[in-house]
């Protein structure tokens, strides 16, 4: 069996686990998630814990267990304490601007682009070069923080764009250093 699958999930006091045949319920203080598990996984709840069990012994039922017990494990964490992402805008006149679900990006188009937030990620914007992004669904916090990186992605030569918060550009030598 897969390491990651192996490990039992704990489940905290305040988020309640519903698991009707494939389908898996998470409710928690910041809302509510839903999963259908593959149909060769058997997942038990006992003590406050949730285990993931495979029904075969198969390489592909295997590998989808870790899947697994990382997607509920994802799923109790953020129905507890949600997740966030950090953006930064980084150039001259490159700015940022959030109203409602719009995001507005200034990143050196003649036009701004508007971006509208998907519903369960929301977002707040400091200082004009910081976005902040705020979801209780992992996955779509993070495909929501590559489209926006999409927009603009940071250049290697003055690293102007859209990039993560932790983000390290490989910086190039311009044309001076090839003198």
């Amino acid at each position: 069996m897969s390491r990651i699958g192996k490990q039992p999930i704990p489940v905290p006091s305040g988020v309640k686990v519903d698991i009707n045949g494939i389908n898996i319920k998470v409710t928690g203080k910041k809302g509510t998630l839903d999963i259908n598990v593959r149909p060769e996984l058997k997942i038990e709840i006992a003590d406050g814990n949730i285990t993931v069990n495979c029904l075969d012994r198969s390489k592909r039922t295997n590998a989808f267990s870790g899947l697994t017990r990382s997607l509920i494990n994802n799923m109790i964490i953020g129905t507890e304490t949600g997740f966030q992402k950090k953006l930064v805008v980084e150039g001259v006149g490159y700015k940022a601007d959030i109203q409602g679900s719009a995001l507005t990006l200034n990143v050196g188009y003649s036009n701004p682009v508007i971006f509208d937030l998907p519903v369960g990620v929301s977002g707040s914007v400091d200082k004009k070069n910081m976005i902040m992004l705020e979801s209780i669904n992992k996955e779509l916090l993070g495909l929501t923080a590559a489209q926006i990186r999409n927009i603009r992605k940071p250049e290697p030569y003055k690293g102007k764009g859209i990039r993560y918060e932790n983000e390290h550009i490989v910086r190039k030598a311009g044309k001076t250093a090839a003198k």
